[in-house]
């Protein structure tokens, strides 16, 4: 019930008993999926020894027994056998998609914060540069650097590895990486955002682009033509030229390029629906997310409500019903 007392929700004595209804429901259903797997601090795994069993994270030997020293869920690939935590900080595997906000200019690289025990490093020679052009990065390419990326900037990117040093390293050689403009950055406990084959999500009805950053960081903005940024130098300099003097455009030239009010409509609804899923502790996909936008929206909820008390429960209580007939389809 720690969920319960995380949400710091104004509940009246009805929503209480529902959503504790709810979420003792959903703890029921989880652990009959994984009950055969799922041990706590002390418990014994079993194993066959004359396997040479190789004993992994989260493991121990105690009286010639394999035990487990966390909570979790017991995995085994081939001989080797471990535990994955349920509740976890990030830890950085190569191919991970993650978005993350740059907090230094540094020479020949930008420095991440990426809600890692320690920061990420984006080097020049690992980032596609502004023309499109694969070829050596020069001093003036050096001198350039925060005409790409500056400080507070929003940057999507993906894990290299870590390097000699221990320092993790990201790369950002293809279209789909880059900065994230005209959006919102939300923060959320990296254990549940699951690591799956797709994590960019174009949600052409509402005109927003959904990044399920691995690392905790989720990136909900205006829809950006990825494959059209290949564009001539010419037109590059334009832009930034452009950017550059907007400072100087009145107030009704300035507001013919925002976002559409519709769009920015769009992006706090689905932001608020992803606020409400990881407060009551749900792994987010873009499936779960969008019906819960549809819920809000078929409820006539306004987008400010979805963070009150009522639609929370009513959250809670669908995924009960999604996961029970979930449950007996199965069956």
């Amino acid at each position: 019930m720690s969920a319960l007392r995380d949400l710091q929700l104004p509940l009246n004595q009805t929503q209480k008993i529902r959503l504790r209804r709810a979420l003792q429901q959903l703890q029921e259903l989880a652990s009959k999926s994984i009950s055969s797997a799922s041990v706590t601090v002390a418990d014994t795994i079993p194993v066959n020894h004359e396997d040479g069993v190789l004993k992994g994270h989260g493991t121990s030997e105690l009286d010639g027994e394999v035990v487990a020293t966390l909570c979790g869920v017991v995995e085994r690939v081939n001989k080797l056998v471990y535990v994955r935590a349920l509740r976890a900080r990030y830890k950085p595997e190569v191919g991970d998609i993650i978005v993350g906000r740059v907090i230094e200019v540094a020479p020949k690289r930008w420095r991440l914060e990426i809600n890692f025990s320690q920061d990420a490093v984006l080097m020049l020679s690992s980032m596609n540069l502004p023309d499109g052009i694969q070829r050596r990065r020069t001093a003036v390419d050096e001198l350039n650097m925060r005409s790409i990326f500056e400080e507070n900037d929003v940057v999507c990117a993906e894990v290299r590895g870590f390097q000699h040093d221990g320092s993790l390293h990201l790369q950002a050689r293809s279209q789909k990486y880059g900065k994230l403009e005209r959006g919102q950055l939300l923060t959320i406990p990296p254990y549940l955002v699951k690591r799956r084959k797709q994590h960019f999500h174009h949600l052409e009805k509402y005109a927003v682009d959904l990044i399920l950053g691995c690392n905790g960081f989720i990136w909900v903005g205006e829809h950006v033509e990825r494959d059209n940024m290949m564009e001539e130098p010419e037109n590059k300099s334009e832009q930034q030229n452009s950017k550059l003097d907007r400072r100087s455009m009145s107030i009704e030239e300035q507001e013919s390029t925002y976002t559409l009010l519709e769009t920015r409509q769009g992006i706090c609804r689905i932001a608020n629906a992803v606020r409400v899923l990881s407060s009551l502790g749900f792994s987010l996909n873009v499936e779960l997310i969008m019906e819960t936008v549809e819920h809000s929206i078929f409820q006539n909820v306004d987008i400010h409500e979805m963070l009150g008390a009522e639609f929370c429960v009513q959250i809670a209580e669908r995924e009960v019903e999604r996961r029970s007939s979930f449950t007996k389809k199965k069956r």
